[in-house]
């Protein structure tokens, strides 16, 4: 065809070029459609994140879907309840009254004093009472609880019982380290007091990081992950140790594996915990009770146990912090640093012991005389 010369198309295929294509079965969602689906997964995202984050409300003792109460309690100046009970002699005519503190997942019914002899009791006039710490047993949660909160708490237990104006403290494991805020905030009431295998936090100010590192990473994964959530993420710690995905804490869990050999031989001494026993300590809710005790052992302190100083200058009482040397659950070293900066603090290290060995057949005696001074 030559050049200049319009080329004819005929009517058919003009319309085959000014007809638009159909879409395809491949094609792309309209955008509309695309947003309106977003939106929803977002939505349904955000609704699973609130229930799986959010921890359920606590079930109150005495209320009308919480257990029942069951133990005598003291009503706080904030309006709530702490849960207590007695053992050894009448307070009226003992001669030493103690307080002892439980430990991670216990309760008022784990009182290390128990297991001593009753005729040891009885010669020395020994009087000690136990308590569900806040949302704990029968003792009502505390949605505010702080360390300082806790001193005030068992001061005011102290003044309602009418122990006096100077009590002995006795704490195991976590609760030998809720005795530190004690120490802080009630020294002067305090006639002497006892730390036994007693929880560290990693993170306090003046812990070494080479010490801390060494014996953080001793422990096992779950643990080392469930703590450090505990201490930089305390709005996860819920999810975290009720989701299935990652191991949580072994503790809660009740693992035997972090148990040493010593312990293993003080377990199979021991007669079953009943039901009342296993299900007290968390029959309000895990979140009151395992979980904000995770938070505020683990979290950040108000204040450095180490820069603490001698509450009794005068010799006129003492404080004793007993470690076994094969402990799985705290690792010794960590005692041993805080017993060198600490040195008004009495240590004891009991060979070829592990986190129960205050429980093994005699040395609850020992612990005892040794807490109120009493010579063999």
């Amino acid at each position: 065809m030559a050049a200049g010369v319009p080329r004819k198309i005929s009517a058919a295929s003009a319309r085959s070029h000014t007809r638009k294509s159909k879409p395809t079965s491949s094609s792309v969602l309209p955008k509309g459609i695309f947003k309106k689906l977003l939106l929803i997964f977002f939505m349904g995202f955000l609704a699973w994140a609130f229930k799986a984050f959010r921890p359920p409300p606590p079930k109150i003792c005495g209320s009308p879907n919480g257990p029942p109460i069951t133990s005598p309690r003291i009503k706080l100046r904030d309006g709530r309840h702490l849960s207590y009970m007695e053992h050894g002699v009448p307070k009226e005519t003992a001669k030493y009254k103690i307080i002892v503190i439980h430990g991670f997942d216990g309760c008022k019914l784990h009182n290390l004093f128990n297991r001593a002899s009753p005729a040891l009791i009885e010669e020395l006039g020994v009087y000690t009472v136990s308590f569900d710490r806040p949302g704990y047993g029968e003792s009502d949660p505390h949605p505010e609880r702080t360390l300082k909160s806790l001193a005030l708490d068992i001061e005011e237990l102290a003044d309602q019982l009418q122990l006096g104006s100077k009590f002995y403290l006795a704490g195991l494991s976590m609760g030998g380290n809720l005795v530190w805020p004690c120490l802080k905030y009630i020294p002067h009431r305090l006639a002497g007091a006892t730390l036994i295998s007693p929880v560290v936090n990693h993170w306090w100010p003046s812990f070494p990081s080479n010490l801390s590192n060494e014996v953080y990473y001793e422990m096992f994964k779950p643990d080392q992950w469930s703590l450090r959530v505990a201490h930089h993420l305390p709005w996860l710690t819920y999810w975290w140790n009720t989701q299935k995905w990652f191991p949580s804490s072994s503790v809660a869990s009740q693992s035997l594996d972090m148990f040493s050999p010593p312990d293993m031989e003080v377990l199979l001494k021991f007669t079953p915990p009943t039901e009342q026993e296993k299900t007290l300590p968390r029959q309000q809710g895990e979140y009151e009770s395992l979980h904000r005790d995770l938070m505020i052992g683990f979290g950040k302190w108000e204040f450095d146990p180490m820069e603490l100083e001698n509450p009794f200058p005068n010799n006129e009482g003492s404080v004793h912090l007993w470690m076994g040397d094969d402990d799985r659950f705290v690792p010794v070293k960590s005692q041993r640093y805080i017993a060198k900066q600490l040195p008004w603090i009495k240590y004891h290290e009991v060979t070829r012991a592990g986190h129960l060995f205050s429980l093994a057949d005699g040395m609850t005696d020992t612990i005892l005389k040794t807490l109120v001074n009493v010579k063999d």
